[in-house]
């Protein structure tokens, strides 16, 4: 990978006072349950970005959630502030705002918890490296992005907007072009949170319940399925113009309404024969909302037909965890070059690919800091939830795909081997 810009040498050494806030673990849920899961992508989407950050000489504020600041968890901040409250954390994200430089959230969709909290940056005077707020509200809402991107050429799948508080009778009328199966999932949701397979009429109450339970929205989409291979691309955006850095092959599991639906992982690159044209639709589909700046991911389905895009998520995702071991250029610092400068890499090439997935352990404190030290481990498995599993999030790389999944497999091998001694 090459990694070469047009702007002055003195631009590029700016050192920034940067604040990089990540909801799930920062003290989103203080107080609150939090998702074993969702944690341990939050946590390796904290920790890789302050890392890259860190790397390029810029000087990080962070801030952990109480309880797991007492796990003395690895991160590569310069200053990290506790969070025991919902009040508390509103109050230093305002303080620490107007503190430091430049502001980063890495925050889901859903519920308007990124445009709120974006907004609530740039009220506090803090210089924000995330899209605008516009920008923001229309990715996230899946009906109006489907119908922005049709209008621009994009092939989206076909889908309606229903009530959720209809029943099955108008509900299995407003579906009855589409057939089955099809996807039921809240219109502000995020990643697959609510989402259903739905096979027939007998699935949509259950369906519609599970969305219900995850989205503030009166609403759901319901949508034909697609067949084929879920990717996502990984882009760069100065708010007008794109650049797909990758294309990222996505691990996910589409449950039925009465079992949970999951991203467990990718692959990054993603070799296909129909790379190329993913990557640019990626670009059309990102450019086709003006303001999405930074890093931007799109999920799309390849088909035998071609390219199909599914959402576009307006903030970091989860493939920068492998992303940055994949490429041989600071990636945070491209966010930075986009956002501030309106500046994209040139010459873009991948360095090898990377391997990276969640793992599920016991939720126990016994063998924590062994498994810190593994070094695959990016979100070790913090036992927050007795009552459920915890999750590791462990990635990896090499120079060929197959050494880096072998390479996944005995990484994944030594970190459960930990809890094999029992307590």
């Amino acid at each position: 990978m090459f990694y070469t810009t047009l702007y002055d040498l003195k631009m590029v050494e700016k050192k920034l006072q940067l604040l990089i806030f990540e909801y799930v673990s920062g003290g989103g849920f203080a107080s609150e349950k939090v998702s074993p899961s969702i944690l341990s992508e939050g946590y390796g989407m904290l920790r890789s970005l302050v890392s890259d950050f860190n790397a390029s000489g810029h000087n990080v504020t962070t801030l952990l959630d109480s309880r797991l600041k007492a796990f003395n968890p690895p991160i590569e901040a310069d200053r990290i502030v506790s969070v025991s409250s919902s009040s508390e954390l509103n109050g230093n994200l305002k303080k620490l705002s107007e503190a430091v430089e430049a502001v980063y959230i890495i925050a889901p969709e859903s519920g308007q918890t990124l445009q709120k909290l974006v907004e609530l940056v740039e009220t506090s005077g803090g210089l924000s490296l995330n899209s605008q707020i516009g920008a923001i509200g229309k990715a996230s809402n899946k009906m109006a992005t489907y119908k922005l991107l049709k209008r621009n050429g994009v092939v989206v799948p076909e889908m309606v907007m229903i009530s959720l508080h209809e029943n099955v009778k108008p509900i299995r009328h407003a579906v009855e072009d589409l057939g089955f199966p099809l996807v039921f999932k809240p219109v502000d949701g995020v990643g697959c949170c609510g989402l259903s397979v739905v096979k027939d009429e007998s699935h949509m109450v259950a369906a519609v319940k599970k969305i219900a339970k995850e989205s503030l929205s009166e609403h759901f989409i319901a949508q034909k399925l697609i067949e084929g291979i879920s990717v996502s691309a990984s882009v760069i955006s100065t708010g007008e113009k794109a650049l797909p850095i990758t294309l990222n092959k996505q691990m996910v599991t589409l449950a039925s309404p009465y079992e949970r639906s999951s991203y467990n992982g990718g692959i990054v690159p993603f070799d296909h024969v129909l790379g190329k044209e993913a990557l640019k639709t990626a670009e059309t589909a990102v450019e086709s909302i003006s303001g999405l700046k930074g890093y931007v991911g799109v999920d799309m389905v390849l088909t035998r037909n071609g390219v199909v895009v599914l959402e576009i998520n307006p903030r970091l995702t989860t493939s920068y965890v492998g992303l940055t071991k994949a490429v041989d250029f600071n990636l945070a610092q491209t966010i930075i070059d986009a956002a501030l400068e309106q500046k994209l890499p040139q010459n873009v090439q991948s360095k090898g690919y990377a391997v990276f997935s969640k793992v599920r352990v016991p939720p126990t404190h016994r063998v924590f800091k062994e498994t810190c030290r593994l070094k695959e481990i990016i979100s070790p498995p913090f036992p927050v939830a007795f009552d459920e599993p915890a999750y590791a999030l462990l990635a990896v790389h090499s120079d060929r795909l197959e050494n880096a999944q072998m390479a996944f497999y005995r990484a994944r091998k030594s970190l459960l081997k930990l809890f094999d001694r029992g307590d």
